[in-house]
């Protein structure tokens, strides 16, 4: 098994250098060319691959134009539109909902702030800051799906198990101009090495300083973390 570094500080440092060194060049790989169609792309992305996202959106963005388009929508047509992802009726709600929400309160624009993003039907923290992050260059936090959800727990970085509660911990242990680039390092590395049922330690660069690893290990990733 791995060696864990004795501070989740010196942990967090050594996780964040390596994965650096492993994807320079990580970013979001949602498809998007201005603030809506963040928004919209990322409300669809929930409990849905990103690239299914983009394969229903390529063309829904020549459909849907504007916020007020949405708004007018017939709730039926929208689902129809983004049939293939996941929970297409209710994200459909959602997407009209938000369409009404920004023409009647924001001017057509998508808000800057996490207060008035929060406020949107299906919108919650961490869709509020995927869109705060790209699309207005505001960071406010760091961005916990799955993969970092899972990633952090199996590296040491917390004990918690709830994105909410995941997020202040991963903010306290990574510097601030780190928090959106660590988001999509644990991305990357979730998809291509550490993923849900089947890790490849063998290959993994952390495997080393990682108390999860299953090299030498008994642990059974493939039902959870090794402190559930």
């Amino acid at each position: 098994m791995g060696t864990a570094l004795q501070t989740r500080e010196g942990q967090a440092e050594a996780v964040l250098d390596r994965l650096y060194d492993e994807y320079p060049d990580t970013t979001i790989s949602l498809r998007f060319s201005n603030r809506l169609e963040l928004l919209v792309a990322v409300v669809l992305s929930a409990q849905c691959t990103d690239e299914r996202v983009n394969a229903v959106t390529e063309e829904l963005f020549q459909k849907y134009e504007t916020a007020a388009d949405y708004a007018a929508a017939e709730e039926s047509d929208l689902a129809d539109d983004i049939y293939g992802i996941t929970f297409h009726n209710n994200k459909a709600g959602y997407l009209k909902s938000i369409g009404e929400t920004l023409v009647e309160k924001h001017g057509g624009e998508v808000p800057d702030t996490m207060a008035a993003l929060t406020d949107l039907k299906g919108v919650g923290r961490k869709t509020a800051n995927v869109v705060l992050q790209h699309g207005h260059d505001v960071v406010e936090g760091v961005v916990v799906d799955t993969h970092v959800q899972r990633l952090s727990r199996r590296l040491g970085l917390t004990d918690e198990e709830r994105p909410e509660a995941i997020e202040p911990e991963l903010m306290a242990l990574f510097p601030e101009s780190d928090w959106q680039q660590s988001t999509h390092l644990f991305i990357s590395h979730g998809r291509e090495v550490c993923t849900a049922r089947t890790p490849d330690c063998e290959a993994c660069v952390l495997e080393d300083i990682c108390p999860s690893s299953k090299l030498d290990s008994d642990v059974d990733l493939a039902s959870g973390d090794p402190w559930e």
